[in-house]
């Protein structure tokens, strides 16, 4: 795989409230909370307060190194909420998350205000599926807060007029500009390539194929197939029967200079993560 030596002599060590990662020593495991009705693959499952703290609970439990909460449903097809309906279901979850928990809890919103409630109320990073690219006051309000943030490739279509990984890296490299612009800290920010976002599934086969090549940007990576529909494609099987195919991605990932798997099933790809991480980085 193209890159992997350089990827791991590249450690990027990033603050996230009392902890810090060390990228490129290790994957990381971010479990998936989605405190919607509606997620393509468990919504509804955690709608209810306590069952969503539980279930953050057990993550952490198998090794999740941190905890991403959703209040809105991205999948294709998708509606869009308010920011208020929005806060109204991951505020309770957060700050239970914040004061129960010893991970560091990330919350996914594309909205400036969700963002600046959460961060208020003790989140320590946060994870745009639109790259900064959506709300104009998102970057200001993730300076304000000097918190890291998981920049995401999206488009609107599935259409690339020019080779699809240099536009991702072109978009890329306009979310860095607006990020560094309002004040983020470069070594604040991290990649994420969008699989499963604005992009067909032949395409996100492309992109898995080709991770390594954005090692040549300098960020630490996160990777989210987690039961995604290029899985389901390949498999013909429903989300939740989808965890070996997850798995196959994760190790691809990893191989391919990956520093974060953002997943929902954690125990599992806790054990696949460290069993690759063995053999890629000599760790026993």
């Amino acid at each position: 795989m193209r890159n992997i030596g350089y990827h791991l002599h590249r450690k990027v060590n990033i603050r996230c409230g009392k902890h810090d990662f060390c990228f490129g020593t290790r994957t990381f495991i971010m479990g998936i909370l989605n405190v919607t009705p509606d997620s393509f693959s468990d919504g509804g499952d955690f709608f209810d307060i306590d069952a969503a703290v539980e279930h953050a609970k057990k993550m952490v439990e198998e090794g999740a190194d941190i905890i991403d909460v959703g209040g809105e449903s991205t999948r294709p097809g998708s509606q869009e909420v308010s920011a208020e309906a929005e806060m109204e279901r991951i505020l309770p979850v957060v700050s239970r998350l914040v004061a129960e928990v010893d991970v560091p809890i990330s919350v996914d919103t594309y909205k400036a205000a969700v963002a600046e409630k959460v961060l208020g109320a003790g989140a320590h990073m946060i994870n745009d599926v639109w790259g900064l690219q959506r709300d104009p006051h998102m970057a200001s309000v993730v300076a304000k807060y000097g918190v890291p943030l998981i920049i995401m490739h999206n488009q609107a279509g599935t259409t690339y007029e020019r080779d699809i990984m240099e536009e991702i890296c072109r978009f890329f490299q306009n979310s860095i500009d607006i990020a560094i612009g309002a004040g983020i800290k470069p070594q604040n920010i991290i990649l994420d390539p969008g699989i499963g976002f604005g992009k067909t599934p032949e395409q996100n086969m492309v992109v898995m194929s080709r991770l390594g090549e954005l090692n040549d940007l300098g960020y630490p990576l996160l990777l989210g197939t987690s039961r995604k529909s290029m899985i389901g494609k390949i498999l013909d099987l429903p989300p939740k029967e989808r965890v070996e195919g997850t798995l196959a991605t994760t190790v691809m990932g990893i191989l391919q200079g990956i520093d974060i798997v953002r997943v929902h099933d954690v125990k599992e790809n806790v054990r696949a993560a460290k069993v690759t991480d063995s053999i890629v980085r000599g760790m026993v």
